[in-house]
């Protein structure tokens, strides 16, 4: 999470550890993205049954893959603050570029993407402004409306977990965004 925020596991509460299942990836944390590796944590009645889920449903990961996930996570707290420390950078970089562009957004608490409210540019599909968007700005985005249930087309997602350099050039090109982008 970016500063100030903070996440509180729903396992530390009163009486939740032994009713809340914990599910979590390695892809992101530790920049492995194609090993899809993850975690379930619960109690042993649920996860005897996960079990049951995984093998049913799933191809195990290599055994090597599972070794390098487990060094990972016995890092150290200097490696999340570190990361921390380096994705806030990015999205500091990335969301006062908006800023300064104008653009509407939600400050992302603690993702690496950052969801752009497009209704200003009077497109009905977000999917035919992420089209246009790379044809006539040079900037590539999803369109929102993949990560809601509602039909909803006002939103395009930019992810910023990338070099420097390359999140400047996205913001020169954005810069004139609504000269090229207006129905």
């Amino acid at each position: 999470m970016y500063q100030p925020y903070a996440h509180t596991c729903i396992a530390t509460l009163p009486g939740m550890r032994e009713r809340t299942i914990i599910c979590n990836s390695l892809s992101k944390t530790y920049s492995i993205t194609g090993w899809r590796l993850g975690f379930v944590m619960a109690s042993p009645e649920i996860t005897d049954r996960v079990k049951k889920v995984h093998d049913f449903l799933t191809v195990g990961a290599a055994a090597p893959l599972m070794e390098a996930a487990v060094v990972g996570l016995q890092f150290p707290d200097s490696y999340y603050e570190g990361l921390r420390e380096h994705y806030t950078h990015m999205k500091e970089l990335f969301t006062e570029g908006l800023q300064e562009i104008g653009l509407r957004f939600t400050d992302p608490q603690g993702a690496y993407y950052v969801l752009v409210d497009i209704s200003e540019f009077g497109y009905e599909s977000d999917l035919l402004f992420c089209e246009e968007l790379a044809r006539k700005v040079g900037v590539g985005a999803v369109p929102g409306s993949s990560f809601f249930k509602e039909p909803e087309n006002r939103y395009i997602r930019f992810h910023f977990a990338k070099q420097d350099a390359t999140l400047q050039k996205a913001l020169e090109r954005l810069a004139d965004i609504r000269g090229k982008m207006k129905q």
